[in-house]
């Protein structure tokens, strides 16, 4: 016991450093509060779909709505049905299964619609490129306002990529 309790006070603690400060979080998160209120007059509702990941970057979106970063402060919420919707959150290549979930999904969602492509796979395919279950990127099956790229990105590039969608929206 002595001995695992000299080793953990040798060690110190081995955490990561966050990628960027909590100053810079708030001001992205005040930047896309105002850019809602201006745009909708009310909260941003988002609704993830997953065309067919490797969940990575859903994992990064939830972290979107963790405690450090919590989306729900500044007027952002996530919804079950795409008829609530303003945004659609897609990520993963388009799979031939997903195709046509994807379809009526976008075809459900109100106008105007907002599309984010999360992650290399939704941009391109990604390393499942060529697959005989890809129908391919996100592109290639709805309108795509923005991407956010990476494998998987960070909550900030997607908090960063909703904010250019609402850029979007006259």
């Amino acid at each position: 016991m002595l001995r695992l309790a000299k080793k953990i006070f040798s060690t110190g603690i081995q955490t990561e450093i966050l990628p960027m400060p909590q100053h810079e979080i708030e001001h992205l998160g005040r930047a896309l509060q105002v850019e809602i209120a201006n745009k909708f007059s009310r909260a941003l509702a988002i609704r993830m779909v997953d065309a067919g990941s490797c969940n990575a970057c859903e994992l990064e979106i939830h972290a979107v709505n963790n405690p450090y970063y919590n989306l729900e402060r500044y007027g952002i919420h996530f919804v079950a049905s795409p008829r609530h919707a303003d945004l659609l959150l897609v990520t993963g290549p388009v799979t031939k299964n997903m195709q046509e979930a994807l379809l009526r999904t976008y075809d459900a969602t109100p106008d105007p619609k907002l599309v984010v492509a999360v992650g290399d796979c939704a941009k391109c395919g990604g390393v499942f490129q060529g697959s005989y279950a890809i129908v391919g990127p996100v592109n290639e099956v709805i309108p795509v306002n923005v991407v956010v790229s990476g494998c998987p990105p960070t909550p900030v590039a997607i908090m960063q990529g909703i904010f250019a969608a609402l850029q979007c929206v006259s």
